[in-house]
């Protein structure tokens, strides 16, 4: 992932109003990690993994910020029980960012499985996305992913796809 991509996931993030970002790091995020640490603008949380993220960007929407979840897709796997249950239990919205691992040209044979699962539990959890593969894309991405969450009071999800992330 480049400096550029990473730049504008923040940029993004800030364009949408976020100021909290619960991330766990990976090899295709570091930049995005790197980058939202170095911001004043974002307070940054690690996380140990995506169940614990989802819910700690959750509890900052009830404590009023407007926060975000940065993490790979194949964390959606594990986040899953704890974003029903936030989402359609008790109508705490989390916006999520994800690499989309396996998405089409991916060159590494054990992400493939990744992108099969990705948008068949997007779809399941009803949670709308949008998938981005163009740079530029990212800050509108990001921007309309945010209104719609604070309209429906309900999860959002941004894709990170193509060659970009490779």
């Amino acid at each position: 992932m480049s400096s550029d991509l990473a730049r504008e996931v923040v940029e993004g993030l800030k364009d949408a109003g976020v100021s909290f970002v619960c991330i766990l790091p990976d090899s295709r995020l570091v930049d995005v990690y790197d980058s939202a640490t170095a911001d004043p603008a974002l307070q940054v949380v690690s996380c140990a993994n995506e169940w614990e993220g989802v819910t700690i960007a959750a509890g900052a929407w009830l404590g009023g910020k407007k926060s975000a979840m940065v993490m790979e897709n194949s964390g959606l796997r594990v986040a899953s029980e704890p974003l029903a249950r936030l989402g359609h239990t008790n109508g705490l919205p989390v916006l999520l960012i994800m690499s989309y691992r396996g998405d089409m040209g991916d060159r590494m044979s054990w992400s493939t499985s990744m992108a099969w699962t990705t948008e068949p539990m997007l779809k399941a959890l009803r949670i709308p996305y949008l998938v981005v593969r163009e740079v530029e894309e990212i800050r509108g991405a990001i921007r309309n992913a945010q209104r719609t969450l604070v309209a429906s009071q309900f999860h959002t999800a941004v894709l990170l796809g193509g060659d970009m992330i490779w």
